[in-house]
C-alpha cells in the first residue's frame, strides 16, 4: 500500500507513460474502449448514509452520473453533488462539509498544507479519469491545428512561449480569405476553476491571461459561447465537446485517448477525487464503496460515455490499493 502523497506533476507525459503491453487493450479501431482488465463492481452490505461532493465543474457531470449509478446499487444512500470549481474542494474537505473533493488539477502545496495543519496528514488523491484539455473553435472555423505558441498568443498577455498577441484569425498559419481579418472572440474559465489553473500553467507557461478573455462560470458555458460565436475560441475538458464546435490539433496532435495516455498530447491531465484518509487506515465504507464503483468497469464506462478517457487497468489497481 502506498503511503506517500507526493504531488503527481501533471505531466501525463511522465506520470502516464505506460509500457507497451498496456496498449494491447486498446486497438486503433477502439481507442476509447474500457480496459478489459478493470473488474466489475461487486456490491457489499450495510452501505447507507449521506455522501457530499464539492469541487470541480469539469467533473460535475461525471460525479452526477456516478452518483446515479451508485444510488441504483444502494437506494438508502443520499448523494449531493456541487460543482463550482476545483478551488472549492480543499476547504470543503478541511471543514468536513464533503467527503469527496473532485478536482481537475492537483491540489496546490498551500492547499495541502492547510489540510495537514488541521488533520496532521495530507489528503489522498484518487485518479478517476483522463482528460485532454482541448482548445475549441466554431465548427465552421477552418483552423485544423494550433501550435502551443499560437495558443499562448491567443489567450496570454505575457507570451512566455515567445510569440505575439493573436487577435485576428489571419495570424494563424494557413488561415486566409474571409477569415483573414475576422477578430478572435476568446472564452475561458474563472479563477475558481482547476481548468483555469491547469491551462495557465501548461499552455501559458504560468503567464497571465489577457483581460479580454470572457470568463465563464462553467465548462459547458465556454463551449456554448464558442458554438454560438463564429470567431470564438476557448478551452475546456474534452468531455464537453458538442456538434457546434471542433477541436484543432495542438502541435499536430489530436486530443485523443491514445495521445492523452501516451503523453503525446501536450494538455493531457488526470482528473481526481481527493478524500480525507488517515494513513494506514481504510476509508470509511461509504466513501470507499463510491470510489470502488467509480474505479469499476461500469464506472469507467461512464467516463467514456461522458466524453472523457477511462483509466488503464494498472492505474485502477494502484488507486484501489491506496484505499485500503
Amino acid at each position: 500500500m502506498k503511503t506517500s502523497h507526493k504531488p503527481i506533476r501533471m505531466t501525463v507525459k511522465s506520470a502516464m507513460v505506460l509500457t507497451s503491453f498496456m496498449f494491447a487493450a486498446w486497438s486503433s479501431q477502439a481507442v476509447a474502449q474500457v480496459d478489459a482488465g478493470i473488474k466489475p463492481y461487486s456490491k457489499v452490505s450495510g452501505v447507507s448514509g449521506n455522501l457530499n461532493s464539492i469541487g470541480s465543474d469539469t467533473l460535475n457531470n461525471l460525479m452526477a452520473f456516478w452518483a446515479e449509478e451508485f444510488q441504483a446499487n444502494y437506494p438508502n444512500v443520499n448523494i449531493q453533488v456541487e460543482g463550482k470549481g476545483s478551488t472549492t474542494a480543499p476547504p470543503a474537505l478541511i471543514e468536513g462539509t464533503s467527503q469527496l473533493g473532485p478536482m481537475s488539477r492537483e491540489m496546490k502545496s498551500s492547499e495541502m498544507d492547510e489540510f495537514e495543519k488541521k488533520y496532521g496528514y495530507k489528503p489522498t488523491p484518487v485518479r478517476v479519469a483522463v482528460d485532454a484539455l482541448a482548445v475549441f473553435v466554431h465548427k465552421d472555423n477552418p483552423v485544423d491545428n494550433l501550435t502551443l505558441e499560437e495558443v499562448d498568443g491567443i489567450f496570454s498577455s505575457t507570451f512566455k512561449r515567445g510569440g505575439e498577441s493573436i487577435t485576428k484569425w489571419g495570424q494563424i498559419l494557413g488561415i486566409r480569405g474571409e477569415w483573414t481579418n475576422k477578430p478572435l472572440s476568446v472564452y475561458g474559465r474563472n479563477s475558481a476553476s482547476g481548468t483555469y489553473g491547469f491551462f495557465k500553467e501548461q499552455a501559458l507557461k504560468k503567464g497571465d491571461y489577457k483581460s479580454t478573455v470572457k470568463e465563464q462560470p462553467g465548462s459547458s458555458a465556454v463551449v456554448q459561447g464558442v458554438a454560438s460565436d463564429l470567431g470564438g475560441v476557448g478551452y475546456s475538458g474534452i468531455g464537453y465537446k458538442t456538434s457546434g464546435v471542433k477541436t484543432p490539433k495542438i502541435n499536430g496532435v489530436e486530443p485523443s485517448m491514445e495521445n492523452a495516455i501516451n503523453g503525446k498530447f501536450p494538455l493531457a491531465r488526470f482528473l481526481y477525487i481527493y478524500v480525507n484518509k488517515k494513513p494506514n487506515e481504510p476509508l470509511d465504507t461509504l466513501t470507499k464503496e463510491f470510489l470502488r464503483s467509480v474505479l469499476s468497469q461500469k464506472g469507467q464506462e461512464i467516463v467514456e460515455k461522458d466524453g472523457y478517457f477511462p483509466l488503464p487497468a494498472q492505474i485502477v489497481e494502484e488507486e484501489l490499493s491506496n484505499l485500503e
